[in-house]
């Protein structure tokens, strides 16, 4: 790593951290003697995504971000619980090993994360993502959580 202020070639360490995803490293430039911070994050390949009809597709944090958003929108969950879930799910699908994931596997990470941090979130990610075609088919998915309400 090249010190950003006069590209010198070396640097030494003075205080390293961990920091969220990754590791948050105090830099002291060996040429000019100002620090700098970086931080080193673990690269990982995520599967490929086979979809419905068949198609591959890359992993994308960013678009079930935003599914998981538009799901939770005006709901009581912060954004800190909604980086949480995505971090919970990307782990899940890092973890599986696999080069492929399923849109369906997914989909039911999705869904379980939901379930637990807001019921409403739940219903709405699931209403399109389960693509109802029928009322009954919605109240067979509001039926479980009826009954863990009355509970």
């Amino acid at each position: 790593m090249s010190c950003p202020f006069c590209q010198h070639a070396t640097s030494r360490v003075i205080d390293s951290r961990a920091a969220g995803d990754g590791i948050r490293r105090r830099r002291e430039c060996e040429g000019c003697n100002r620090r700098y911070s970086t931080v080193e994050r673990l690269d990982r390949r995520m599967p490929q995504v086979l979809k419905k009809d068949g198609g591959r597709q890359p992993f994308d944090l960013d678009k079930l971000r935003r599914g998981i958003l538009v799901a939770a929108r005006k709901r009581p969950v912060s954004r800190e619980e909604i980086e949480a879930v995505l971090g919970r799910i990307e782990n899940s699908i890092y973890t599986l090993g696999t080069g492929e994931v399923s849109s369906a596997q997914v989909g039911q990470l999705v869904l379980q994360e939901l379930r637990d941090l807001d019921h409403v979130a739940y219903l709405r990610f699931a209403s399109v993502y389960q693509a109802f075609d029928t009322p009954e088919q919605f109240q067979d998915l509001l039926q479980p959580l009826l009954n863990r309400s009355a509970e």
